[in-house]
């Protein structure tokens, strides 16, 4: 074993994950283990789970028990660890270590603990709501994960010379980075778990934003995606409900882009809807927390809203941008769903004109209101229902991309493609999840190249387009 220890991270599920194995990374290096990748023989590979669904588990014991076979002392982290930690340390054993969020200020440690031998006792699973004010002014100085002590003296090259210090590194290259605006979530809806495990909605303080945002545009950032659970409720902790319309024209002096994912419809206010569709450098991108349509089905998933009001508030929208770019995802299947309910959904897509539609049936997640629901829709209705509203989506989010054709785009280039062929997103697609724009130029483009094209033609949700 050579004398500095190494270790890789892997990272699973969301974007937020993302930004903390960038911070994990960051904390490793200036502890002096060297960061690996998991095909060069690591001495440890830290595996950041996911715990939000069940296909997202079995992605992560997957996942590990592959490391494993490498010969890698293998570690869990994130959110599956979090939410089950000892239950999951004694159901896989292979995992030299289970680590609690409250273990990332101190991984390096952790980590030579594991490679040394030392055992690690797994934490007891407990709802983290609980650990801070059920007010939300209260926690003002609250430090959960990821907002710890976020500058620090750190090793040459993660950091500007000179300024604030952002505990991170960047795992990935390319023109967009996320930022993480809060960590967990005061909403009760019946059917999610990870307030229990992420805990309570927490901001972090915007001048520290903006000092990320300033190093990670240093680091050839282009685009910033802010993301969190709930991007609506930031600021509220901190005693301003208004503080992201504050906070997004200082972001976008710091880079050429900003993007906000997660807004909830029932907490868009109209300052919020005005500043994203008009504010020079962030782009009118609205991706909306629908989960359904039906009012009596929203009801039962202590949510609000039903196709009148999402409607309108859609309305509401384009008036001010009738070019943003609206995504939502939906669940299908929900306890006490009938026909109705399912016909109500399929109604709201079919006049909402969606960018982009996500569609998961609902399973049941242990600890979860809606677990302990007698009116179960059998599981092969909702398969069917899955596959029935996924054709509609296809076909509805098609159409929707084949009715840009002709628009000019704003595109940020991300890939060459070759034969004179580019690959980049428009201001109505975020990374991953929203299609792309093929854009043929005459010229030589470079990823972090920002072009004007016009859209020529669409397959699917993906447009092509050329330059003038």
């Amino acid at each position: 074993m050579s004398s500095r220890r190494t270790a890789s991270l892997i990272t699973l599920g969301c974007a937020r994950n993302e930004v903390d194995s960038e911070e994990l990374a960051a904390r490793l290096e200036a502890a002096g283990w060297q960061l690996a990748e998991a095909d060069d023989n690591p001495d440890v590979v830290v595996v950041n789970t996911c715990g939000f669904i069940e296909s997202a588990k079995k992605d992560s014991i997957d996942t590990m028990l592959a490391a494993v076979d490498t010969g890698a002392k293998v570690v869990a982290a994130g959110c599956m660890a979090e939410r089950y930690g000892d239950q999951l340390a004694e159901a896989l054993p292979e995992a030299s270590a289970v680590l609690s969020f409250d273990d990332y200020s101190d991984i390096g440690s952790r980590l030579d603990d594991v490679l040394d031998g030392r055992p690690l006792t797994a934490h007891t699973p407990r709802d983290r709501r609980a650990l801070l004010p059920i007010t939300p002014v209260e926690r003002a100085n609250a430090r959960p994960p990821g907002h710890g002590d976020r500058h620090a003296e750190l090793p040459d090259g993660l950091a500007p010379a000179s300024g604030p210090r952002p505990l991170r590194k960047r795992l990935t290259g390319g023109p967009t980075a996320s930022l993480k605006l809060a960590s967990g979530c005061d909403r009760r809806c019946s059917f999610c778990a990870i307030p229990a495990f992420r805990g309570a909605y927490v901001s972090r303080n915007p001048d520290e934003l903006v000092g990320e945002a300033v190093w990670l545009a240093g680091e050839g950032v282009k685009e910033l995606v802010l993301v969190s659970e709930n991007s609506t409720s930031y600021g509220k902790d901190l005693g301003d409900l208004r503080l992201l319309e504050k906070l997004l024209p200082r972001l976008a002096e710091t880079v050429d882009r900003v993007r906000v994912s997660y807004l909830q419809p029932a907490e868009l206010r109209p300052g919020l809807i005005d500043v994203i569709a008009s504010t020079p450098g962030v782009v009118p991108y609205f991706d909306l927390s629908f989960q359904h349509a039906s009012g009596p089905v929203l009801r039962r998933m202590r949510r609000f809203g039903d196709p009148e009001r999402f409607l309108a508030l859609l309305e509401q929208i384009r008036a001010k941008a009738p070019e943003a770019g609206v995504r939502s995802n939906f669940i299908v299947g929900f306890p006490g769903e009938t026909e109705e309910d399912f016909a109500a959904l399929a109604g709201f897509l079919t006049e909402a004109r969606l960018d982009a539609i996500g569609i998961f049936g609902y399973s049941d997640e242990e600890g979860t209101e809606a677990a302990g629901f007698t009116d179960q829709v059998p599981a092969e209705l909702v398969e069917e229902r899955v596959a029935e509203l996924t054709v509609l989506a296809e076909e509805l989010t098609t159409q929707r991309a084949e009715d840009r054709v002709g628009e000019w785009l704003d595109v940020l280039v991300e890939e060459d493609l070759g034969d004179g062929r580019f690959e980049g997103r428009a201001a109505h697609q975020a990374p991953e999840v929203d299609g792309a724009v093929v854009v043929r130029s005459p010229r030589v483009l470079h990823p972090g190249d920002f072009v004007r094209a016009r859209a020529v033609s669409a397959e699917g949700v993906d447009l092509f387009a050329e330059l003038p």
